[in-house]
């Protein structure tokens, strides 16, 4: 399970609560800046000062939710990969939609050059990064999307994908055969609301990433629409009951910036570097693209 934080404090947060990983979230990200959810709104440069500051706020391995790679040709894919693995991730994806409704997806063998160079840069670099590669087939409205993500997946997985990953996907029965589909690599797989099954019983059918994408971060914003609302329009502040009490969570990061500049000061560690040895992982979510 790896849940995708928006902001450093929503990560330290998910840290304290024990999750082993982490993964960034494009919406999440996008919609705390008051910016939809695209590659056009959220530009590159702002996208990877996002992404180092997760992985600099915490002390576990971070993916990256790189959207399209930032780049239509395979070199500039390769380019901005090269700067999202310099910031310190463990694993990044990459989608293979272009943003365009008239042709939603790139051309299978161009998409698979795409892949092939973040594979490459990732291998020139040294780093120990883990390479996600994504099939947007259900969220852009493809006719046949569960055959065309597994093509496109096999297709991935050959060019040198870690982890495979069709985000809208939700029937079981596509689920596992998605999974037996790209074995022995491992399939991700995005919840992003009530499915009516368990984490346990999403590993039973061979599942073995998940991550929510934005859901935590609409989790927020619906609480806090709610409350808005009634404020508004009925003077009221039913909204506000049951409130986590602000000197617990005032503490709690009281108490986890301590513990961070306590580590800060015993590894040499400046705010922008990411001094420890991250764990393979494999990224996260989107969909509503992440």
């Amino acid at each position: 399970m790896i849940p995708n934080p928006w902001d450093v404090g929503s990560a330290r947060y998910l840290q304290h609560l024990g999750f082993p990983a982490l993964a960034t979230t494009s919406a999440g990200f996008a919609f705390s800046l008051g910016l939809p959810d695209s590659d056009r709104a959220v530009s590159r440069d702002r996208s990877l000062a996002h992404i180092a500051e997760i992985v600099a706020a915490v002390d576990l391995p971070v993916s990256a939710d790189f959207a399209s790679g930032y780049g239509v040709q395979p070199e500039e894919v390769a380019d901005s990969v090269r700067r999202c693995v310099a910031t310190g991730v463990a694993g990044l994806s990459v989608e293979d939609g272009t943003g365009d409704r008239s042709t939603p997806l790139y051309d299978l063998r161009f998409a698979v050059e795409r892949i092939r160079a973040a594979r490459r840069e990732i291998d020139e670099s040294g780093a120990d990064v883990m390479l996600t590669a994504r099939a947007e087939c259900y969220h852009t409205g493809h006719p046949d999307p569960f055959p065309e993500s597994i093509r496109r997946l096999q297709a991935y997985a050959a060019a040198g994908a870690d982890v495979l990953f069709a985000p809208g996907v939700q029937d079981m029965g596509e689920i596992k055969a998605l999974v037996e589909a790209v074995r022995p690599k491992p399939l991700n797989l995005l919840v992003v609301r009530d499915i009516g099954v368990s984490v346990n019983d999403i590993a039973a059918v061979g599942v073995r990433r998940i991550s929510v994408g934005g859901a935590l971060a609409l989790a927020g914003w619906t609480a806090f629409i709610h409350a808005a609302q009634a404020l508004r329009s009925q003077g009221s502040f039913a909204g506000l009951a049951e409130l986590v009490p602000y000197a617990e969570l005032n503490a709690l990061l009281a108490a986890d910036r301590s513990r961070s500049n306590t580590v800060d000061e015993q590894c040499g560690r400046s705010e922008s570097l990411d001094p420890y040895n991250v764990g393979d992982i494999a990224d996260e979510g989107a969909g509503h693209r992440g």
